[in-house]
């Protein structure tokens, strides 16, 4: 059970993010200032900065505590417990107030497609969050240190690869797991709207990755 600082933490980031997005779909990003944000939730600007580094981020990171909570409770979840689970219910846990916040999630989306540049850095930081998946993937997984001395992720020399980050110390499955736990999100939000929302998100999602764990057999012709 959260205690009552997490829980207040939350509402205001909850309440920043929500402002954000609405002052934006009905201004425009670019139009929307730090200052009414932070009026529009009831806070100072330097509470502002307390949960989003930058003015962009408000639209773009909802929740950034998502991330490390997933992380923590795959690293922590009982050794007998198989990896593809842990992410499984690691992410049930952190999406079962989709339902709840589903139109702060649609008018987000609406804001960073009107955004290029807000689209763009929202890509950037879901690649980030997979690729810190996929560390603590391979990590619960006894993989090796996958930082250099410096605390950088590995890179590759000159050539058609110079800019892909070097992550083969992850191994290929939590790389692999991670962009697929991922990409189920998505699919498990897009199938559940197009649904109407006749069962419930949680649902939906481990319907999604039961699928993946039985290796993805195609539906009856039916179906």
């Amino acid at each position: 059970m959260l205690g009552l600082r997490e829980r207040k933490k939350r509402a205001t980031r909850a309440a920043l993010a929500e402002a954000a997005v609405r002052l934006a779909a009905e201004h425009g990003a670019e139009n929307v200032t730090v200052e009414a944000i932070s009026e529009a939730a009831g806070v100072s600007p330097r509470t502002f900065f307390n949960y989003f580094d930058s003015h962009d981020d408000a639209f773009v990171m909802i929740d950034r505590d998502i991330g490390e909570r997933v992380r923590r409770a795959v690293r922590e979840a009982p050794g007998s417990v198989p990896a593809l689970d842990a992410v499984r219910e690691a992410l049930v846990t952190e999406l079962t107030d989709v339902e709840e916040r589903q139109e702060i999630w649609e008018l987000r989306a609406t804001v960073l497609q009107r955004s290029p540049h807000l689209l763009v850095r929202g890509m950037g930081a879901h690649m980030a969050e997979e690729l810190e998946l996929a560390e603590a993937i391979a990590e619960r997984l006894g993989a090796p240190a996958f930082r250099t001395a410096e605390g950088e992720r590995g890179s590759r020399g000159p050539g058609p690869c110079a800019h892909v980050p070097d992550t083969s110390a992850l191994g290929l499955y939590p790389r692999l797991l991670a962009a697929v736990a991922m990409t189920a999100v998505r699919v498990s939000v897009e199938h559940w709207c197009a649904q109407g929302q006749e069962v419930t998100f949680p649902d939906v999602f481990r319907l999604v990755f039961a699928q993946l764990a039985a290796g993805l057999p195609e539906p009856p012709a039916d179906g």
